[in-house]
């Protein structure tokens, strides 16, 4: 698996990167037993990175377990700053909140340090400086070694830079989401920001196995988004049998196809991937060393003019 310097953190990491909400239970119903075979096998094709939140439940427990016998040769990224109130999720990165979240999440992961540490979602009523105090004074402790954010623009992360170190980004990014090629990614360059995008996938519409007659589990986000529902979900049904066509016609499948799009930003450096099954790695990871050409991003554009942003999710929607 190739490797790549993640910005400002010095961390040398897998262009791709294991992703863990699928073990959350916002996706269906999960076997966990399965849920770890994934993560062997992510280790097996050599993917070194894995990132989680504190929110996503069982699944941070499950991660640490699985990755105990060999901590200090992988780089584990989790996320806090959303707070669970009954069944709403609230976006909370003040300091009483994010010192609890970094402590359960150690206890979680059974581990004593975290490499990388995301605020999940920008909170507005929370003063930056004091979201960016907590993390550093984390940081002197030792419990975390870097500081990222997720879902965070440019002038987001600007304010919090005044106060702070923002050394690496997840934002959502993917055929069917492009917004943060405008200023985001610019601005992530500019100031060598790692960034590690989620979604590639679109959530699994560019996995090439949905259609009109997709049925999703009750507890699986994707029932209840208008993402995944009605004419805008058919028309980009429609734009992604034109990209299959494209993946065929170059000798990949879909899901390489988008990744290796992904990839091919320049200010992208790691693309996260979920897998509930070992096998839909096998699908995925030899997107890491596909190049696309112009005439193939100019193709893949061509076909994109018909699409419908997908947004995805949000904790006040979950």
């Amino acid at each position: 698996m190739r490797q790549v310097r993640l910005g400002q953190t010095g961390l040398r990491v897998s262009v791709i990167g294991f992703g863990t909400w699928a073990f959350s239970g916002d996706w269906g119903a999960v076997d966990l037993r399965e849920s770890e075979h994934a993560i062997h096998h992510a280790l097996d094709l050599g993917i070194n990175l894995f990132d989680t939140a504190h929110g996503y439940g069982v699944a941070e427990r499950l991660l640490g377990k699985t990755l105990r016998s060999c901590r200090d040769d992988v780089v584990i990224a989790t996320k806090g700053g959303l707070r669970a109130e009954g069944d709403r999720q609230l976006r909370d990165a003040g300091r009483q909140w994010l010192r609890a979240s970094v402590e359960e999440s150690l206890r979680n992961l059974g581990t004593d340090y975290i490499d990388l540490y995301q605020v999940h979602w920008p909170d507005q009523h929370t003063p930056p400086e004091e979201t960016a105090g907590v993390l550093e004074e984390l940081v002197g402790e030792g419990k975390i070694r870097h500081i990222g954010v997720s879902n965070y623009d440019a002038e987001q992360m600007a304010a919090l830079a005044r106060f702070g170190r923002v050394e690496t980004l997840q934002p959502p990014y993917h055929l069917f989401r492009r917004e943060i090629e405008d200023t985001v990614l610019p601005y992530a360059a500019a100031h060598d920001i790692g960034v590690l995008v989620y979604g590639p996938l679109a959530h699994g519409l560019l996995s090439g196995r949905l259609t009109e007659f997709t049925s999703f589990d009750a507890d699986d986000w994707r029932g209840k988004s208008p993402d995944f529902t009605g004419e805008a979900f058919s028309k980009n049904l429609a734009v992604v049998r034109r990209l299959e066509q494209a993946a065929r016609e170059r000798g990949i499948s879909l899901p390489q196809l988008a990744l290796a799009w992904t990839l091919a930003n320049p200010a992208v450096h790691v693309a996260i991937v979920g897998a509930r099954r070992p096998a839909q790695l096998d699908g995925t990871t030899p997107a890491a060393g596909i190049q696309l050409s112009e005439a193939d991003l100019r193709t893949i554009d061509a076909i994109l003019a018909q699409a419908i942003p997908v947004w995805g999710p949000y904790p006040e929607g979950m």
